[in-house]
Protein backbone atom coordinates (compact mmCIF):
# COMPACT_ATOMS: atom_id res chain seq x y z
CA UNK A 1 0.00 0.00 0.00
CA UNK A 2 1.69 3.76 -0.58
CA UNK A 3 1.27 6.33 1.60
CA UNK A 4 1.58 10.24 1.18
CA UNK A 5 5.64 10.87 1.93
CA UNK A 6 7.32 14.22 2.29
CA UNK A 7 10.35 14.86 0.27
CA UNK A 8 12.93 17.79 1.03
CA UNK A 9 14.53 19.19 -2.07
CA UNK A 10 17.44 21.28 -1.24
CA UNK A 11 18.83 23.94 -3.60
CA UNK A 12 21.85 26.15 -3.68
CA UNK A 13 20.47 29.86 -3.90
CA UNK A 14 22.72 32.29 -4.94
CA UNK A 15 21.30 35.68 -3.77
CA UNK A 16 23.02 39.10 -4.83
CA UNK A 17 24.70 41.28 -2.33
CA UNK A 18 21.53 42.94 -1.39
CA UNK A 19 19.82 40.55 -1.27
CA UNK A 20 21.80 38.60 1.10
CA UNK A 21 21.50 41.57 3.35
CA UNK A 22 17.83 41.49 3.46
CA UNK A 23 18.06 37.97 4.21
CA UNK A 24 20.35 38.54 6.93
CA UNK A 25 18.01 41.08 8.36
CA UNK A 26 15.48 39.12 8.80
CA UNK A 27 17.04 36.15 10.20
CA UNK A 28 18.42 39.01 12.86
CA UNK A 29 14.84 39.83 13.49
CA UNK A 30 13.70 36.42 14.00
CA UNK A 31 16.29 35.96 16.70
CA UNK A 32 14.93 38.72 18.62
CA UNK A 33 11.39 37.56 18.06
CA UNK A 34 12.60 34.36 19.51
CA UNK A 35 14.42 35.40 22.02
CA UNK A 36 11.50 37.69 23.27
CA UNK A 37 8.90 34.64 23.37
CA UNK A 38 11.26 32.85 25.53
CA UNK A 39 11.68 35.57 27.72
CA UNK A 40 7.87 36.38 27.75
CA UNK A 41 7.02 32.34 28.67
CA UNK A 42 9.83 32.17 31.12
CA UNK A 43 8.86 35.10 33.32
CA UNK A 44 4.87 34.71 32.90
CA UNK A 45 5.75 31.28 34.95
CA UNK A 46 8.10 32.94 37.29
CA UNK A 47 5.97 35.67 38.03
CA UNK A 48 2.35 34.64 37.26
CA UNK A 49 2.41 30.64 37.26
CA UNK A 50 1.36 30.80 33.88
CA UNK A 51 1.83 28.78 30.97
CA UNK A 52 1.79 30.55 27.65
CA UNK A 53 0.22 28.65 24.54
CA UNK A 54 1.70 29.00 20.62
CA UNK A 55 -1.94 30.51 20.15
CA UNK A 56 -1.42 32.99 22.87
CA UNK A 57 1.83 34.25 21.67
CA UNK A 58 0.99 34.19 18.11
CA UNK A 59 -2.38 36.44 19.46
CA UNK A 60 0.50 39.36 20.02
CA UNK A 61 2.39 39.11 16.83
CA UNK A 62 0.11 42.55 15.87
CA UNK A 63 0.63 44.42 18.59
CA UNK A 64 4.75 43.65 18.43
CA UNK A 65 4.90 44.74 14.91
CA UNK A 66 2.68 48.15 16.38
CA UNK A 67 5.82 48.46 18.90
CA UNK A 68 8.62 47.19 16.49
CA UNK A 69 8.13 48.49 12.89
CA UNK A 70 10.98 46.28 11.93
CA UNK A 71 9.58 43.15 12.61
CA UNK A 72 6.56 44.27 9.50
CA UNK A 73 10.22 43.49 7.14
CA UNK A 74 9.29 39.62 7.43
CA UNK A 75 6.84 37.65 6.08
CA UNK A 76 3.67 37.18 8.95
CA UNK A 77 3.73 33.23 8.53
CA UNK A 78 7.35 33.29 8.91
CA UNK A 79 6.76 34.93 12.36
CA UNK A 80 4.14 32.65 12.85
CA UNK A 81 6.32 29.64 12.54
CA UNK A 82 8.96 31.50 15.44
CA UNK A 83 6.07 30.86 17.59
CA UNK A 84 5.63 27.47 16.74
CA UNK A 85 9.21 26.86 17.16
CA UNK A 86 9.60 28.23 21.16
CA UNK A 87 6.37 25.43 21.27
CA UNK A 88 7.86 22.58 19.96
CA UNK A 89 10.87 23.75 22.03
CA UNK A 90 9.18 23.98 25.35
CA UNK A 91 7.12 20.82 23.96
CA UNK A 92 10.58 18.72 23.63
CA UNK A 93 11.58 20.30 27.33
CA UNK A 94 8.56 18.87 29.69
CA UNK A 95 8.64 15.69 27.20
CA UNK A 96 12.37 14.94 28.61
CA UNK A 97 11.95 15.95 32.19
CA UNK A 98 8.77 13.46 32.23
CA UNK A 99 10.96 10.67 31.08
CA UNK A 100 13.61 11.17 33.24
CA UNK A 101 16.07 12.43 30.61
CA UNK A 102 18.50 15.36 30.93
CA UNK A 103 15.90 18.40 30.28
CA UNK A 104 17.67 20.99 28.66
CA UNK A 105 15.92 24.61 29.04
CA UNK A 106 15.38 26.30 25.69
CA UNK A 107 17.96 28.79 25.67
CA UNK A 108 18.41 32.64 23.96
CA UNK A 109 19.63 32.54 20.51
CA UNK A 110 22.87 34.93 20.32
CA UNK A 111 24.07 37.03 17.77
CA UNK A 112 24.10 35.52 14.68
CA UNK A 113 22.73 31.92 16.24
CA UNK A 114 19.90 32.11 14.43
CA UNK A 115 19.86 30.07 10.72
CA UNK A 116 16.76 29.49 9.20
CA UNK A 117 13.47 30.49 8.45
CA UNK A 118 10.74 29.08 7.51
CA UNK A 119 7.16 29.23 5.15
CA UNK A 120 4.59 27.47 6.25
CA UNK A 121 2.71 27.75 3.29
CA UNK A 122 4.40 26.95 0.00
CA UNK A 123 3.12 30.07 -2.44
CA UNK A 124 2.65 31.97 0.45
CA UNK A 125 5.38 34.24 0.29
CA UNK A 126 7.44 31.97 -1.29
CA UNK A 127 7.54 30.08 -4.84
CA UNK A 128 10.55 28.50 -7.33
CA UNK A 129 9.57 29.15 -10.68
CA UNK A 130 11.78 28.07 -13.37
CA UNK A 131 15.02 28.44 -11.54
CA UNK A 132 14.17 31.94 -10.16
CA UNK A 133 12.55 31.61 -5.82
CA UNK A 134 10.23 34.95 -5.33
CA UNK A 135 10.66 35.56 -1.55
CA UNK A 136 8.54 37.95 0.19
CA UNK A 137 9.98 41.12 1.19
CA UNK A 138 13.44 40.15 -0.62
CA UNK A 139 12.78 39.98 -4.43
CA UNK A 140 13.38 36.96 -7.00
CA UNK A 141 17.16 35.11 -6.21
CA UNK A 142 18.46 32.63 -8.39
CA UNK A 143 18.48 29.36 -7.86
CA UNK A 144 20.84 26.37 -8.81
CA UNK A 145 17.97 24.06 -9.49
CA UNK A 146 19.25 20.62 -10.55
CA UNK A 147 16.14 18.80 -10.46
CA UNK A 148 12.86 19.93 -10.98
CA UNK A 149 10.01 19.89 -7.85
CA UNK A 150 8.09 16.57 -7.38
CA UNK A 151 4.31 16.09 -5.89
CA UNK A 152 2.84 18.89 -4.11
CA UNK A 153 5.20 21.80 -2.86
CA UNK A 154 3.92 22.23 1.11
CA UNK A 155 6.70 24.06 3.30
CA UNK A 156 9.92 26.34 2.21
CA UNK A 157 12.96 27.02 4.41
CA UNK A 158 15.58 29.04 3.39
CA UNK A 159 18.82 28.47 5.82
CA UNK A 160 22.18 30.33 5.99
CA UNK A 161 25.21 27.89 6.76
CA UNK A 162 28.25 28.55 8.65
CA UNK A 163 30.20 29.42 5.84
CA UNK A 164 27.53 32.13 4.65
CA UNK A 165 25.91 29.92 1.68
CA UNK A 166 22.09 30.04 1.03
CA UNK A 167 19.75 26.83 0.66
CA UNK A 168 16.19 26.16 0.25
CA UNK A 169 14.12 23.18 0.92
CA UNK A 170 10.86 22.59 0.14
CA UNK A 171 9.57 20.03 1.49
CA UNK A 172 6.82 18.15 -1.11
CA UNK A 173 4.33 15.90 -0.30
CA UNK A 174 5.15 13.02 -3.02
CA UNK A 175 3.86 8.82 -3.46
CA UNK A 176 6.13 6.11 -2.74
CA UNK A 177 7.75 4.72 -5.60
CA UNK A 178 8.14 1.20 -4.84
CA UNK A 179 10.72 -1.15 -6.69
CA UNK A 180 10.47 -4.54 -8.31
CA UNK A 181 10.85 -7.62 -5.96
CA UNK A 182 14.18 -9.35 -5.70
CA UNK A 183 13.24 -12.28 -3.38
CA UNK A 184 16.84 -11.31 -1.26
CA UNK A 185 17.43 -10.05 2.36
CA UNK A 186 20.42 -8.86 4.10
CA UNK A 187 21.57 -8.43 7.41
CA UNK A 188 24.43 -5.36 8.10
CA UNK A 189 27.04 -5.20 10.90
CA UNK A 190 28.74 -2.01 11.12
CA UNK A 191 32.16 -1.29 12.30
CA UNK A 192 35.12 0.87 11.91
CA UNK A 193 37.28 -1.30 10.36
CA UNK A 194 34.78 -2.60 7.68
CA UNK A 195 31.82 0.24 7.44
CA UNK A 196 29.26 -2.74 6.50
CA UNK A 197 29.71 -6.30 6.90
CA UNK A 198 26.53 -8.10 4.93
CA UNK A 199 25.87 -11.27 5.64
CA UNK A 200 26.44 -12.15 2.44
CA UNK A 201 30.32 -12.00 2.94
CA UNK A 202 30.70 -8.43 1.16
CA UNK A 203 32.16 -5.75 3.26
CA UNK A 204 32.60 -2.15 2.52
CA UNK A 205 35.82 -0.72 3.88
CA UNK A 206 35.10 2.64 6.43
CA UNK A 207 36.08 5.74 4.17
CA UNK A 208 37.41 8.14 7.43
CA UNK A 209 36.64 11.53 5.95
CA UNK A 210 37.70 13.07 9.01
CA UNK A 211 40.95 11.22 9.69
CA UNK A 212 41.88 12.48 5.97
CA UNK A 213 41.23 15.82 6.45
CA UNK A 214 42.18 15.61 9.84
CA UNK A 215 45.86 17.73 9.16
CA UNK A 216 43.91 20.84 7.24
CA UNK A 217 41.51 20.90 10.10
CA UNK A 218 44.10 20.79 12.83
CA UNK A 219 45.93 23.18 10.65
CA UNK A 220 42.90 26.00 10.52
CA UNK A 221 42.42 25.89 14.01
CA UNK A 222 45.59 26.29 14.80
CA UNK A 223 45.10 29.66 12.80
CA UNK A 224 41.74 30.45 14.22
CA UNK A 225 42.87 29.95 18.25
CA UNK A 226 46.26 32.32 17.00
CA UNK A 227 43.61 35.41 16.39
CA UNK A 228 42.47 37.72 18.33
CA UNK A 229 38.84 37.56 19.67
CA UNK A 230 36.36 39.91 18.32
CA UNK A 231 38.58 40.95 15.16
CA UNK A 232 37.61 40.37 11.32
CA UNK A 233 40.86 38.26 11.18
CA UNK A 234 39.41 35.61 13.68
CA UNK A 235 35.56 35.82 12.00
CA UNK A 236 37.54 34.87 8.66
CA UNK A 237 39.16 32.06 10.15
CA UNK A 238 36.53 30.61 11.87
CA UNK A 239 34.60 30.65 8.48
CA UNK A 240 37.67 28.70 6.77
CA UNK A 241 37.08 26.03 9.56
CA UNK A 242 33.57 25.52 9.03
CA UNK A 243 34.57 25.10 5.79
CA UNK A 244 36.47 22.31 6.05
CA UNK A 245 33.85 20.90 8.55
CA UNK A 246 31.48 21.22 5.77
CA UNK A 247 33.41 19.38 3.21
CA UNK A 248 34.02 16.66 5.78
CA UNK A 249 30.09 16.72 6.46
CA UNK A 250 29.47 16.72 2.58
CA UNK A 251 31.28 13.60 2.02
CA UNK A 252 30.03 11.68 4.91
CA UNK A 253 26.73 12.19 3.72
CA UNK A 254 27.12 11.61 0.17
CA UNK A 255 28.78 8.17 1.03
CA UNK A 256 25.61 7.32 3.27
CA UNK A 257 23.63 7.93 0.44
CA UNK A 258 25.13 5.84 -2.04
CA UNK A 259 25.65 2.92 0.32
CA UNK A 260 22.10 3.12 1.79
CA UNK A 261 21.07 3.78 -2.49
CA UNK A 262 23.04 0.65 -3.12
CA UNK A 263 21.34 -1.80 -1.01
CA UNK A 264 17.90 -0.71 -1.41
CA UNK A 265 18.06 -1.75 -4.55
CA UNK A 266 19.15 -4.84 -4.29
CA UNK A 267 17.29 -6.16 -1.40
CA UNK A 268 13.90 -6.65 -0.02
CA UNK A 269 14.44 -7.07 3.54
CA UNK A 270 17.60 -5.57 5.24
CA UNK A 271 18.09 -6.16 9.22
CA UNK A 272 20.68 -3.60 11.00
CA UNK A 273 21.47 -3.21 14.93
CA UNK A 274 19.83 -0.93 16.93
CA UNK A 275 22.90 0.76 18.16
CA UNK A 276 22.70 3.45 20.77
CA UNK A 277 25.53 5.59 19.61
CA UNK A 278 25.65 8.18 22.33
CA UNK A 279 26.08 5.85 25.28
CA UNK A 280 29.13 3.89 22.83
CA UNK A 281 30.93 7.35 22.13
CA UNK A 282 31.17 7.52 25.88
CA UNK A 283 34.45 5.52 24.97
CA UNK A 284 36.91 8.00 24.35
CA UNK A 285 39.14 6.02 22.83
CA UNK A 286 37.02 5.22 19.99
CA UNK A 287 34.66 8.25 20.00
CA UNK A 288 36.22 10.20 17.53
CA UNK A 289 36.32 7.02 15.11
CA UNK A 290 32.49 6.22 15.90
CA UNK A 291 31.46 9.90 15.33
CA UNK A 292 33.04 9.77 11.82
CA UNK A 293 31.71 6.93 10.75
CA UNK A 294 27.53 8.06 10.98
CA UNK A 295 26.26 4.72 11.79
CA UNK A 296 23.10 6.86 12.87
CA UNK A 297 22.82 8.66 9.55
CA UNK A 298 23.59 5.43 7.55
CA UNK A 299 20.43 3.78 9.30
CA UNK A 300 18.05 6.84 8.85
CA UNK A 301 19.03 6.91 5.38
CA UNK A 302 18.15 3.16 5.02
CA UNK A 303 14.57 3.66 7.18
CA UNK A 304 13.42 6.21 5.21
CA UNK A 305 14.50 4.57 1.63
CA UNK A 306 13.20 1.52 2.60
CA UNK A 307 9.92 3.04 2.86
CA UNK A 308 10.23 4.91 -0.09
CA UNK A 309 10.77 1.92 -1.87
CA UNK A 310 7.79 -0.39 -0.36
CA UNK A 311 11.38 -2.27 0.86
CA UNK A 312 11.24 -3.83 4.89
CA UNK A 313 13.61 -2.42 7.57
CA UNK A 314 14.05 -3.44 10.90
CA UNK A 315 16.43 -2.68 13.86
CA UNK A 316 17.13 -5.67 16.26
CA UNK A 317 18.80 -5.58 19.32
CA UNK A 318 22.73 -6.12 18.98
CA UNK A 319 23.63 -7.97 22.00
CA UNK A 320 25.53 -10.64 21.85
CA UNK A 321 25.40 -11.03 18.48
CA UNK A 322 29.15 -11.19 17.82
CA UNK A 323 29.44 -13.74 20.74
CA UNK A 324 26.65 -16.03 19.60
CA UNK A 325 27.54 -18.62 16.64
CA UNK A 326 25.36 -17.97 13.93
CA UNK A 327 25.17 -21.65 12.86
CA UNK A 328 24.63 -23.39 16.48
CA UNK A 329 23.62 -20.50 18.52
CA UNK A 330 26.57 -21.14 21.09
CA UNK A 331 27.91 -18.36 22.98
CA UNK A 332 30.97 -17.20 24.00
CA UNK A 333 33.04 -14.61 24.56
CA UNK A 334 35.43 -12.51 23.27
CA UNK A 335 37.65 -9.25 23.44
CA UNK A 336 37.90 -6.73 20.22
CA UNK A 337 41.19 -8.04 18.94
CA UNK A 338 39.54 -11.14 18.13
CA UNK A 339 38.14 -10.52 14.63
CA UNK A 340 37.51 -14.36 13.86
CA UNK A 341 34.95 -15.87 14.93
CA UNK A 342 35.70 -19.90 15.90
CA UNK A 343 32.58 -21.91 17.60
CA UNK A 344 34.05 -24.28 20.04
CA UNK A 345 31.01 -26.49 19.90
CA UNK A 346 30.16 -27.13 16.10
CA UNK A 347 33.80 -25.95 14.64
CA UNK A 348 32.30 -23.08 12.35
CA UNK A 349 35.07 -20.80 11.53
CA UNK A 350 34.68 -16.59 10.10
CA UNK A 351 35.16 -13.08 9.97
CA UNK A 352 33.69 -11.86 13.18
CA UNK A 353 31.52 -9.39 11.57
CA UNK A 354 30.17 -11.55 8.89
CA UNK A 355 29.38 -14.22 12.17
CA UNK A 356 27.83 -10.90 13.30
CA UNK A 357 25.87 -10.02 10.27
CA UNK A 358 24.11 -13.54 9.70
CA UNK A 359 23.17 -13.19 13.56
CA UNK A 360 21.54 -9.89 13.05
CA UNK A 361 19.70 -11.00 9.97
CA UNK A 362 18.22 -14.00 11.66
CA UNK A 363 17.06 -12.40 14.18
CA UNK A 364 15.33 -9.82 11.71
CA UNK A 365 13.81 -12.61 10.49
CA UNK A 366 12.32 -13.89 13.63
CA UNK A 367 10.88 -10.61 14.79
CA UNK A 368 9.21 -10.67 11.46
CA UNK A 369 7.86 -14.16 11.61
CA UNK A 370 9.40 -15.26 8.89
CA UNK A 371 11.66 -17.94 10.63
CA UNK A 372 10.88 -19.71 14.06
CA UNK A 373 12.73 -18.19 17.22
CA UNK A 374 15.76 -20.49 18.13
CA UNK A 375 16.78 -21.05 21.38
CA UNK A 376 19.85 -19.68 20.92
CA UNK A 377 19.55 -16.48 20.41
Amino acid sequence: MLYDMLKAMKYRVKPTKKQAHLLQEQLEECRCLYNHFLEDRKRGWEERQESLSYYGQKATLPHLKAYCPALSNVHSQVLQDVAMRIDLAFKAYFRRCKAGETPGYPRFRGYGRYDSMTFPQYGNGCQLVDGVLKLSKVGALRVVQHRPLEGTPKTCTIRRSATGKWDVTIACEVEGQPRPSTGEAVGIDVGLLSFSTLSTGENTACPKFLRTDEKDLKRTQRQLAAAAKGTPERRKRRTIVARVHERIRHRRTNFAHQESRRLINRFDLIAVEDLSVNRMVHNHCLAKSIQDASWSQFAAFLSYKAAWASRVFVAVNPAYTSQDCSGCGHRQKKTLAERVHQCACCGLTLDRDHNAALNILTLGQQSLGLVPRSPGL
